[in-house]
């Protein structure tokens, strides 16, 4: 089954439940009204009148209205989950339709503008390659995935994480329900928030106080039922309520912090127990995703740990309810609650705090197996040790669609070190790096590859394509540009493999300057062992990859003027170009240019 056919399906099949499940939540929203006015009636009823049995319609009221009100929210949740499942594939639907810009997450947090190739290969931010692969709905895994992005990895990391993700790759199932499950409260997890909370040493309860609340909270219960059947007067309910009312006044201040800390991770708390509970529910062979499975819960126990976290953590939402409001005071539901929250931390904090990592992790693979199932032409590429050449078949830029993106086929480290592309403006020279360098980028992070065959060594990966002017720090492009270089070239004086993608080198200064600089830092990168692709419209440039000889070769991306119009078809072919496009383009734009 196609990527398409499955989001369709599945998108049919959502929006079924959502649909049934709404209906049945708008009825059960009247029935509560009606049995809380019962409820209050038949309250009425039993203060005004001597006969105290319609104390029983008060309890049978109440009784039902909890039953409801569970109910209620066990539809709530079926009915937000089938809206989130609809979202889910909808944008799996938009990445195949390429509307994926118009959704999703950006990650603009994750942007870093000194950062060797993140900027200038637009990892990050609209429209980047994080925007396009993330399906990450919790801050601990799109950070992991941005992480992956900014830092390659090495060759036995690459490949377990190759073979993680081709098994998850058809598990369409357990991506959805980690996205799903994500997406309850997306832009909420704050990992290092909850890592701090879960090592946290807490507010200071004393072990006793939940003991004592749950035993006030039974004594409360039962006094106010048998006043209200009217079998003991009604101020006998008054020592039950003084003692509560004094426990939780000493206590106050302690169980008031301990709620409003527990408020922020709360969810992603309920969240996490989730995704591992889910999670631990698969058996995988990868070992990668074994041991995440194991890191995140191996036994039973640890399973009712986490089942006992999301109780406490709905109780805690549902004392917000004001409806609830006198029963949770009755029952000294926050006490309890906090007593609980205190407890369980202290018992599983550290634990859970593992957790955290495990599941960035899981998410992380999740997104690059779900580019592997919507791109199933896509290659897991072949990387090799340090220093080991390019290859690369049918290589195009992973974020073009298929009927736009241009494969050109290129190889580079042996014994060709430097290729220098010629080409006219708008020929896609830009482009040629970008999507090199961004499949190279997938590559050292285990992902998946736009290309037929990507053979690659590990390689410190170095870019200056984009570089902007900052007004504020006084810095120009160029200057901008020249820090760039001299950054890339400490990584290859610090021993490193380098691989350097350049776009039109130093064009921020004069011809005479520009040849002298570009030789000096290009003859000097290959010295040091490094490998690249340098992009010129200045031809003089070119004669640079002609000097070194086997170790340089001269590209070039044609253009052609047909009927007035310029056309391009953006492949690698031999040689320099021998036009330029720029009076062309001039004229085309209506300037008047001189006859020569």
């Amino acid at each position: 089954m196609t990527a398409g056919l499955a989001y369709r399906e599945g998108l049919s099949a959502a929006r079924a439940v959502f649909d049934a499940e709404s209906v049945r939540f708008g009825r059960l929203g009247v029935a509560r009204l009606i049995v809380f006015l019962a409820g209050v009636a038949a309250a009425i009823v039993t203060v005004l009148s001597p006969n105290r049995s319609a104390g029983w319609a008060v309890v049978i009221a109440a009784v039902v209205f909890l039953g409801l009100m569970v109910w209620h929210e066990v539809v709530a949740r079926r009915r937000d989950r089938a809206s989130r499942s609809m979202a889910y594939y909808d944008r799996g639907l938009a990445r195949l339709e390429h509307r994926w810009t118009e959704g999703g997450d950006p990650g603009d947090r994750f942007r870093d503008e000194d950062h060797l190739y993140a900027a200038d290969l637009e990892l990050f931010g609209p429209g980047s390659l994080f925007h396009f692969i993330s399906t990450a709905r919790t801050e601990t895994g799109a950070a992991t995935l941005a992480g992956w992005l900014r830092e390659p990895a090495d060759q036995a990391t690459i490949a377990a994480r190759q073979d993680a993700v081709r098994e998850l790759q058809p598990r369409l199932a357990l991506r959805h329900d980690l996205a799903v499950v994500g997406a309850e409260v997306k832009g909420a997890l704050d990992s290092r928030a909850l890592r701090a909370w879960l090592e946290g040493n807490g507010v200071g309860l004393p072990a006793w106080l939940g003991p004592a609340a749950a035993a006030l909270a039974v004594a409360n219960v039962g006094t106010t039922a048998a006043a209200l059947a009217g079998w003991i007067p009604g101020y006998l309910v008054l020592p039950g309520y003084a003692v509560s009312l004094a426990v939780t006044s000493i206590f106050r201040s302690r169980i008031g912090q301990a709620i409003r800390d527990v408020d922020r991770p709360a969810r992603d708390l309920k969240l996490l127990a989730a995704l591992v509970i889910r999670v631990t529910r698969e058996s995988f062979q990868s070992p990668q995703l074994a041991r995440l499975s194991d890191a995140l819960a191996g036994t039973t126990a640890a399973a009712l740990e986490i089942r006992r976290l999301e109780r406490l953590v709905d109780f805690a939402d549902a004392r917000r309810n004001q409806l609830f409001a006198p029963v949770a005071a009755l029952l000294l539901l926050g006490t309890q609650v906090s007593a609980g929250v205190e407890r369980w931390r202290a018992r599983m904090g550290r634990t859970a705090a593992g957790w955290l990592d495990a599941i960035g992790e899981l998410e992380a693979l999740s997104s690059f197996a779900t580019q592997a199932f919507e791109r199933p032409a896509d290659a897991f590429p072949e990387v090799g040790p340090p220093g080991a050449p390019l290859v690369a078949e049918g290589l195009a830029h992973p974020l073009l669609p298929a009927d736009r993106a241009i494969a050109n086929d290129m190889s580079l480290g042996s014994p060709c070190r430097l290729l220098m592309v010629s080409g006219s403006n708008m020929s896609g020279k830009s482009t040629l790096l970008k999507a090199l360098g961004t499949n190279l980028v997938l590559a050292f992070a285990g992902a998946p590859v736009r290309a037929h065959r990507l053979a690659v060594g590990q390689w410190s990966l170095g870019a200056s394509l984009v570089l902007r002017e900052s007004l504020l720090e006084g810095r120009s492009r160029f200057y901008a540009e020249v820090l760039r270089l001299r950054d890339i070239v400490a990584v290859a004086d610090r021993g490193r493999p380098v691989f350097f993608l350049l776009d039109e080198l130093l064009s921020g200064t004069n011809s005479h300057d520009r040849a002298i600089g570009a030789r000096g830092i290009l003859e000097g990168l290959v010295a040091k062992g490094a490998i690249g692709i340098v992009t010129t419209h200045d031809l003089a440039l070119t004669e640079i990859a002609t000097s070194l000889g086997e170790r340089g070769d001269n590209r070039h991306l044609e253009d052609t003027l047909v009927n007035g119009e310029l056309r391009f078809d953006y492949r690698l072919q031999a040689g320099v170009v021998r036009r330029s496009n720029a009076l062309e383009l001039m004229k085309a734009v209506g300037l008047e240019v001189p006859r020569g």
